[in-house]
């Protein structure tokens, strides 16, 4: 028996992608929110507290693999429960690819010789082996990653907090004056609310590998997830605010480094370094996060035919070994695709992610509606998931509605770009049996006709090769030996086109049959099945008139009947005999 997660395990393995946004998602929010940063983040983890109850009572009734996936699964039509495990897939192939990339970039600041590209496919496969290596060894490594990087930001803090006691507040309260970004404090809220809400991606991840969690923790890893992203993510942003002018937060630097240069502000150089080895670690765990998360969905779609069952094959260690390296083919390829710039997958993943957190909304409420009398430790109120659900439908619309920056493409139109392929294939597998039907009808009605004509002219061409093979040839024996015999019959094998040959012996009243003569005809009978040989004994005296005679009792052309070489004393000369032919 698998030895199952238990609380720290389980929360390590999803933790370390949700915490990871703490790298990003303060950042983010100030740059639509401003000074407004830290309520949005709050409201975020309103949203999620009441996302908790949500999960909770779907995973809690349905207690397997799969996440919005299962619970679409059993309320809903396969296709539909399909389209939410898609939309899942693509969110962690975009975690993967963007928390590998950026992984690398923190440790390219630390040496800056490094090829990016070539350590994030190196990175990447490093923690698909991991997987591949059985979930409780990558829960070591989760572990011991998520750990390191709560106690990073304890230190972090605590220097913030240090340097406050010394320099004062004042700058934070200097920021709240700071003229409302996007025009006015609503705008700024709503659009700062919608990018904070991918500070919550992996969250739906402890969903996906239930079955792999000691009974009891799943619920457990949910509010574990939600205390560590409603006391970091605000309070990181209140730090930022406190620490620098609102025009210096929003500036690309910071944009992509705000914890290091908040680390190396209040500690140091080796303060940022700390927390670059921090950010490398914790991006790698969201990457952990992702080939876990995948394999625990995909294994289920597997196994529900969704996916081909050549992916259900498992090593020793009880790990879907082909599903991992798949995912990591696929992570690599669109590495590789976007040449390195993982920018534009932010659509891939922000869309994604919110639309299977509003499927798994849904999933409650069908739930609710078709599965009331299903047992479930905890129950969500109607208001709650309601809530939920329009909260991430506004994130969602907010999302789309953005204007991207760097001028890529539309948030929408990036996420369609992967989306619809992904779509694609799955309703080719969902639908494989009709499509072959139809690549059979098709098939029927192009080669039918032919099939038709074939069938005609093979019968026709046997047809004549019967009528060819019909026709009987004669020899006349003397009595031969059966080593003659045996030349005349490879010699009609090898020149003609016949089935039956007549054996014919001429005596004449005093004369008897040799004695081997029909045995070693009823030899060559059998020697030669694809011949009929007929032994026929003629009485009178071997003459033109009996050829003659013979051919046409027979219906057989005198061209046709074969003797062998006469010697000098035979009474008659080869042209007498009307055609008969000499083989031997």
């Amino acid at each position: 028996m698998r030895k199952k997660l238990n609380e720290l395990s389980a929360t390590a393995i999803c933790g370390n992608d949700i915490s990871s946004s703490v790298l990003y998602v303060s950042a983010l929010s100030i740059a639509f929110s401003g000074q407004y940063a830290w309520i949005t983040l709050l409201i975020v983890s309103l949203v999620l507290f009441f996302f908790r109850k949500i999960y909770g009572e779907v995973v809690g009734a349905l207690p397997l693999n799969g996440g919005a996936y299962n619970a679409l699964l059993n309320t809903t039509s396969k296709f539909t429960a399909s389209f939410a495990a898609t939309l899942t897939l693509l969110s962690y192939m975009a975690t993967a690819v963007i928390s590998a990339n950026e992984a690398i970039h923190y440790l390219h600041h630390l040496i800056p010789s490094m090829p990016i590209i070539l350590a994030t496919i190196i990175l990447l496969g490093i923690f698909a082996m991991l997987t591949i290596g059985g979930i409780t060894e990558s829960a070591k490594v989760a572990i011991g990653i998520f750990l390191f990087h709560l106690a990073s930001l304890f230190i972090l803090s605590a220097f913030i907090i240090y340097y406050f006691f010394n320099n004062g507040i004042t700058l934070f309260f200097q920021n709240w004056e700071f003229p409302s970004t996007g025009g006015s404090i609503a705008s700024a809220i709503f659009f700062g609310f919608a990018v904070s809400m991918l500070g919550v991606s992996g969250f739906e991840s402890s969903a996906n590998f239930v079955e792999e969690q000691k009974k009891g923790v799943f619920p457990k890893t949910l509010k574990n997830m939600w205390i560590v992203v409603s006391v970091i993510n605000p309070l990181m942003a209140i730090f930022a605010l406190a620490l620098f002018s609102i025009p210096i937060l929003q500036s690309d630097s910071f944009q992509n480094t705000l914890l290091v240069e908040m680390a190396s502000h209040v500690g140091g150089n080796w303060m940022a370094i700390l927390i670059s080895i921090d950010a490398f670690l914790v991006l790698s765990g969201a990457v952990l996060t992702s080939f876990v998360g995948v394999s625990g969905l995909l294994e289920r779609m597997t196994l529900d035919r969704v996916l081909p069952q050549f992916f259900l094959k498992k090593n020793a260690r009880g790990s879907s070994y082909r599903i991992i390296i798949m995912f990591l083919l696929l992570t690599i390829s669109v590495l590789l695709i976007t040449h390195g710039n993982v920018k534009i997958l932010a659509g891939v993943y922000t869309i994604s992610f919110l639309s299977v957190m509003a499927l798994f909304g849904i999933g409650n409420i069908l739930l609710k509606v078709k599965r009331d009398r299903l047992p479930r430790p905890e129950k969500a109120k109607w208001s709650v998931v309601l809530f939920g659900i329009i909260a991430v439908l506004v994130a969602l619309i907010a999302n789309i509605l953005m204007k991207p920056k760097d001028n890529l493409p539309s948030n929408l139109s990036i996420f369609l770009d992967y989306f619809i392929p992904a779509i694609i294939f799955v309703i080719i597998m969902l639908n494989r049996t009709i499509l072959l039907k139809i690549l059979l009808k098709v098939i029927h009605s192009l080669f039918d006709p032919v099939r038709t004509i074939v069938f005609k002219t093979d019968k026709k061409i046997l047809s004549i090769i019967d009528r060819i093979n019909s026709q009987e040839f004669v020899f006349f024996t003397k009595g031969d030996n059966i080593a003659s015999l045996n030349k005349v019959m490879l010699y009609i094998i090898k020149n003609e086109h016949t089935k039956k040959i007549k054996i014919v012996l001429v005596l004449n009243e005093e004369q008897k049959v040799p004695k081997n003569l029909p045995k070693e005809i009823d030899f060559l009978d059998r020697e030669y099945p694809e011949i009929d040989i007929e032994f026929v004994l003629e009485k009178g005296k071997f003459s033109p008139t009996l050829i003659r005679n013979l051919s046409k009792k027979w219906n057989i052309p005198i061209n046709f009947m074969f003797i062998g070489s006469p010697s000098d004393k035979f009474p008659y000369k080869i042209e007498e005999l009307g055609g008969v032919r000499l083989i031997i």
